[in-house]
């Protein structure tokens, strides 16, 4: 039977850019499916309910560890809450899995050529203990949060569910001291990223932390057929004028050849008009069905509303000039021409399966992230699917 559980990382390891290892770790390490994440700020009744939880747990000297640290550093200080990614997974023994990949607290002391970098926490984790006093804990800090039986995730989801609902999926939580010159840009990790479990996805994000900005909002998105015709309706004209040409003269060369005859310049016209034409309008509906799994005119209208069979990731960015960092890291459209250290150059298969998406401009991001409804999240609908069909 298959269940839901979760790896919340903390404040800390977000602040430190290492959000995009974590997932990465979290997707190449088990078979579970990524069922939805979200940037989260909790306030300090979901810190003091999720701290009492983990100090009626087993065992009680990790547990305790982890009770102090969460409510030190996960509840709100100076007038701010701090942001905490919740990523929900889903699959067979979900909770076992993302615990073992997530590591155990070890709380003896370890040398440090005894360590590892195994498990998640192996390379992220810190806990060191006191010079002067044994056994005392100077600094500690887990990376991670995960539950450690099914039915703690299970409770740990209904605090979760509870607490998100009504909770805004992009986070405001900095002043800036001249807010003219921040923006927000959208990223989609598109869905030839997560045909199976791999690190690409994380790699990817871990690729955009270079940019020193701040991750505001992530969730885990279905296209729609009606909301990718939207999003791409744009690119559809483009498409015609750039590429109808090259496809009429390329039909009208093999013409000539496979007939050993010269076409008149009318044809040669035609062809790019309507044979040209027709090639670019397949071309845009293989762009719609790699973003949502339907092809334009395969479905009803009331199943053009419904979420597509593909999955992509959604991230909100923050900071000076985001647009236009977050592109230089992407690369341009086409991956054979992207300089090195680029994104799609690294990961983009062509000028269609280029991996990821980027807003070109502020005015760019405010159409798209309303396409996409950045501002909602459906991930405490998914967990409250998941509680209420619990035996």
């Amino acid at each position: 039977m298959e269940s839901l559980s979760y790896v919340m990382v903390t404040p800390y390891t977000i602040a430190k850019s290492r959000t995009g290892g974590v997932i990465a770790r979290l997707l190449s390490r088990t078979d579970l499916e990524l069922a939805g994440a979200q940037i989260m700020a909790p306030d300090e009744a979901f810190v003091h309910a999720y701290t009492a939880s983990l100090r009626k747990r087993e065992p009680a000297n990790e547990l305790s560890l982890l009770a102090a640290y969460v409510e030190k550093n996960m509840i709100p200080s100076e007038g701010r809450r701090h942001r905490t990614l919740l990523l929900i997974f889903r699959g067979k023994n979900a909770c076992e899995k993302l615990l073992a990949a997530c590591g155990h607290i070890d709380t003896t002391q370890i040398a440090v050529d005894a360590m590892k970098g195994e498990t998640i926490r192996d390379t992220y984790a810190d806990l060191i203990f006191s010079r002067d006093r044994k056994g005392e804990v100077s600094y500690f800090e887990p990376a991670v949060l995960t539950a450690r039986t099914q039915k703690d995730a299970d409770g740990d989801l209904d605090l979760f569910a509870r607490f998100l609902s009504g909770q805004p999926n992009i986070i405001r939580n900095v002043d800036y001291p001249d807010p003219s010159k921040i923006e927000k840009t959208l990223v989609i990790i598109k869905p030839d990223n997560w045909t199976y479990n791999s690190s690409r996805p994380g790699t990817i994000i871990d690729m955009f932390s270079r940019t020193g900005l701040r991750i505001v909002g992530i969730k885990v998105h279905r296209f729609s057929l009606a909301e990718a015709l939207e999003f791409y309706g744009p690119v559809e004209e483009a498409l015609r004028k750039n590429l109808a040409p090259g496809f009429g003269r390329r039909a009208r060369e093999m013409l000539e050849k496979e007939f050993s005859i010269t076409l008149s310049g009318e044809f040669a016209e035609a062809l790019s008009r309507d044979f040209g034409a027709e090639c670019t309008r397949d071309q845009f509906a293989q762009i719609i069905a790699f973003m949502c799994g339907r092809r334009p005119g395969s479905c009803s209208e009331e199943e053009r509303k419904g979420p597509g069979s593909v999955k992509c990731m959604i991230l909100v960015y923050e900071g000076k000039d985001a647009v236009k960092k977050i592109r230089d890291v992407l690369g341009p459209t086409d991956p054979l021409k992207a300089p090195e250290g680029t994104v799609r150059r690294e990961f983009g298969s062509n000028v269609m399966i280029n991996t990821a998406h980027a807003s070109d401009s502020s005015r760019s991001f405010e159409r798209e992230k309303n396409i996409v409804k950045t501002d909602e999240n459906t991930l405490s609908d998914v967990i409250k699917n998941y509680l209420a069909g619990r035996p």
